[in-house]
Parts: structure tokens; sequence; C-alpha cells
């Protein structure tokens, strides 16, 4: 296995920094790693680490790909029917018969779990199942049919519906089969999963996983490093709280799993206490509980969330239901500012010498760094910053169009391309760049909760954005208000609330004469 880690590059690059677009960042390598993980060995990486590690944003969920491949049946099911009824083929009874028969047998599946793809099982014996389903489902509506149609007539209907709908859904389960394959394989189907506490119960989860396969346990942190062994059945041992606070692996994380002696109670409300300034989940697994109630938590533990303590768990509705505005929404409002943004674009290149564009990286969901596009408003910087510097009023380094096109916001335009790739929102915090300082102290050590607001994609516009809080936050009161504005958004985000602040955005950026920008 490869020493090199496929992290992206740390920079320290000032917010108001710009700099031309260049080509991507290159690989992390050892020497750029923390001392901890400096002398990193095969063996260190343990037994679940994935060659690339793939942001939280991007892990689809199982729940979620269950109900998509129901619905995929469904639609088969019921096409079906609906085109032996519009050759001729079959009447009412045709219809009557698809309807039926594809409530029932998405009911058979789903009783055969047939949606359940576990990774041990074989594609022959998952369309084993698929047979042994749709036939129970086919008989269960054929005989709930029998009463009220005439059987000749429910028989042709039947003998024209199950034949086609049998092949179209036996063939769309080998695509779902080698779609989990591959989804397993690239590591977008399998939750990543840290743990606090090098305990029995932690070793207990580790076998449990090794055997299961559901999810990856990426390493292991304790207070009491110096006392806990190199690593738990292959799984190493990362350091202690503080160093999984700012671990760089963190981004990547579902869940973090608290796994201490249930009799150390001040230890386990630190460890809480702690670990709830994380935007990842925080779960908790005791040591030494009863034991049926251990082995009953470290089954499921790859699919539903243990003792809930902190963190954002997964609303998976919400979160389709956000993704679909997102890409409707997204794709309009492109269609609609093109022509602006290619206004724009020549203007900054009349103005100026240098790019159009430029990119920065900010922090997205999770405390994942992203690159964030804009419309360059300031001059190219001829040697590097090494100093993280926000806007001033009367800022010498904003361009002559920089000024109009930042006091309207016609610089984050670009951003669009952000949402629809799904690194960003539409509506969300907005996002800070990555090292951003507030006087000569780092913004996000200046409130507790300041990770909170990375439980949600970053977006274009929000709650904050439309209270004016916008610009730089060049003051502790500044960064408290916009983080408790965020919080805020986040605890009541919904789709309506989402379409009031877009709908607000304009009137409230026309009005406003306040924020440097």
């Amino acid at each position: 296995m490869s020493s090199v880690v496929q992290f992206q590059r740390k920079e320290s690059q000032a917010p108001d920094t710009e700099s031309p677009a260049r080509e991507a960042e290159p690989r992390v390598t050892t020497e750029d790693l923390p001392p901890a993980e400096r002398n990193a060995t095969e063996d260190r990486r343990g037994p679940f680490r994935p060659q690339a590690l793939i942001p939280t944003r991007a892990r689809l969920q199982g729940r979620v790909v269950a109900r998509m491949f129901q619905l995929g049946d469904v639609i088969i099911l019921m096409a079906t029917g609906v085109i032996g009824h519009a050759i001729g083929a079959v009447g009412v009874a045709g219809l009557s018969a698809a309807c039926a028969g594809a409530i029932t047998v998405l009911l058979s599946l789903s009783i055969f779990r047939a949606y359940g793809f576990n990774r041990r099982e074989e594609l022959a014996f998952h369309l084993t199942r698929v047979t042994g389903a749709f036939a129970v489902g086919a008989g269960a509506a054929f005989a709930l049919l029998s009463p009220f149609i005439p059987m000749a007539s429910l028989g042709q209907a039947m003998a024209f519906w199950a034949p086609g709908a049998f092949a179209a859904t036996y063939v769309l389960h080998i695509a779902w089969w080698l779609c989990v394959r591959r989804w397993r394989a690239s590591g977008r189907l399998t939750p990543n999963i840290v743990v606090v506490g090098a305990t029995g119960a932690a070793e207990r989860l580790i076998v449990a996983t090794l055997l299961s396969r559901e999810a990856n346990i990426l390493g292991v942190f304790d207070d009491r490093a110096a006392r806990s062994p190199a690593g738990i059945r292959g799984v190493p041992v990362l350091g202690d709280t503080n160093a999984l606070l700012a671990h760089r692996i963190m981004p990547y994380v579902d869940r973090i799993v608290i796994t201490v002696p249930s009799q150390a109670r001040a230890r386990v409300g630190q460890m809480i206490e702690r670990l709830g300034v994380l935007p990842n989940e925080v779960s908790l697994l005791l040591d030494g509980e009863d034991a049926a109630h251990e082995a009953a938590a470290i089954s499921r533990i790859a699919d539903v969330p243990l003792a809930h303590i902190s963190g954002a768990p997964m609303d998976e509705r919400r979160a389709i239901v956000k993704r679909a505005q997102d890409l409707l929404i997204g794709l309009a409002a492109l269609t609609v500012a093109a022509p602006v943004m290619l206004l724009v674009a020549m203007a900054i290149k009349l103005d100026s010498p240098g790019p159009a564009l430029f990119r920065q990286r900010r922090h997205g969901f999770n405390n994942e760094e992203i690159v964030v596009w804009k419309f360059r408003s300031m001059r190219v910087q001829s040697a590097p910053q090494t100093k993280v510097r926000q806007t001033q009023a009367d800022d010498d380094r904003v361009t002559r169009v920089g000024r109009f096109i930042r006091k309207t916001s016609l610089d984050e335009l670009p951003q669009i391309f952000n949402v629809l790739t799904g690194e960003m929102s539409l509506v969300g915090p907005r996002p800070h760049p990555v090292g951003m300082m507030t006087g000569d102290i780092e913004s996000a050590r200046l409130v507790a909760e300041y990770a909170h607001r990375h439980r949600m994609k970053p977006g274009m516009t929000g709650w904050a954005a439309i209270h004016g809080s916008r610009g730089p936050v060049d003051t502790p009161e500044l960064v408290k208000r916009r983080v408790a504005l965020d919080v805020e958004y986040i605890e009541r985000q919904s789709f309506l609330l989402d379409l009031y602040i877009i709908v607000m955005t304009l009137p409230c950026l026309l009005g406003d004469r306040e924020n440097i920008r």
C-alpha cells in the first residue's frame, strides 16, 4: 500500500488574496503529514483504511440507495402493465395486475431482504432471492385480484405482465448488485468511523466490523495514548483527543464512537464536552454495559446510530430535497446569469491584468477543505501573501470593477458551479477561508460552537447574510453573531425557509450600504 495519502495540501492563503487559477494541488506525501503520522507505515494504516478517502458529503447512505432501488423496481413493474395496455395486449385487467403486482412484489422483495445487498452475498444467491420474492409477490397479486376479475382475463393479463416484469426486475437487480459492489470498492457506500477509547468494547467493535466489513474503522484515539498499544487488532492508535480535534482525517469521518468504561462517568462527560465542538456525529458505546445490549449495538453500528450524543445525524429525506433544490434552481440560475457572468469576466480582463477567475480554499461540510471559485476583484499579488488579511474600507487591493462586483455580490456568481458539483448549496452558512483571522486570533478559536456551522454545506447566501452579517468579521462580537445566526439556520433549515432566504437575498443586497465588501 502506498505511503502517499490522497489528501489536499493545506494552505495558509489569505482570505482576500487573489491568485490565478492553477492546476490541482499535489498529493500530500509523508513529509507533509503531522508528526504523529509522519512515520506511518503500511501496518499503521490498518486493515480498514481505503486507498482514497471520500469526503462525507459525497458518501452514499445505505437507506437512500435502498429507496432508490425500490423506486426503480416500482417503475419497471408498473411500466410493463402500462406498455401492455398501450399496445392493446391487455385491458383494464392488465393495469390492475400491474398495480397489484407492483405492490405485492415490492413488499415481497423487502420481506426477502432483496435490498440488503450483504457484502458477503454472491450475485447468484441474490438473484435466487429475487426470483423467490417475485414468485411469492406475483402469486399474492393473483390471489388478491381473483375475486374481482374473471379468471380468463386475469390469467391472460398475468401471463403477459409476469414474464416481462420478472425479466426487467432480474436485469435491474444485476445492475443494482454491480453498482453496490463498485460503490463499496470506492468507499462511497461504506461509512468511516473513528473510535475514542482503547477499551475492550473498542476491540469487540473492531472484531465485529472486521467480520461484517460494513464500516471502516480508520483509527483509535485515547487520552492515555502513552499507555495504549500501538494498535488494536491492526487499527492504529493515532493519538489523544487533542490530536483528534485537529486531525486531517476528520472531514472523511462519518461518526465518532466513544467507547470508555461505563463507570468513568466524569471521563465520559469530559469526552462528550470536548468532542461536542466537532461537526461530526458523536455516538456512545459504553464499555462494561450489559453484554446483550453491547452486542446489539455493535451489530448495528454500520447502519443505525448508537446512543446519539452530538453532531448532526443524517436526515436523508431533507438532504435529498435540498440537493434537488440546489440542482433545479442552480441550473436555472446559471442559465439566467450566464450572460451577466460573461460581461463581468470581460470587464475584469479590461480593467486590470490577470485572470477573470480566482480560487480560494475554504471550509466546507464537516470541515472539509474545498476550492471556491469567485470573480477576481483585486489586483494579482506579485508575491505570495504570508499573513491573513481581511478586506478593509477603501482597500487599495480592490480594482475599480472589483468594487462594483463586490458591492453587488456579482463576484460570487461562479460559486454556482460549486453548488452544481455538490461542494456548496444555494443556502447555508457562508464558507470562511481556511485560517481566517479576526485581529491576531484565528476566528475558529473565538467561539466554541464555530465548527457547528460546518454541519451543513456552505451556501452562496444564508440566514446570516439576509440579517446583515456579510463581509469581513473583524471583531469577536461579529464572529459570535455570525456563528449564532448560522447555527440558528441549521437548526431551522427547511425547504420553505431556503426559498424565503433566496427570495430575500436580492433586496437585502441592494439595500446593504454598510458592510464592507
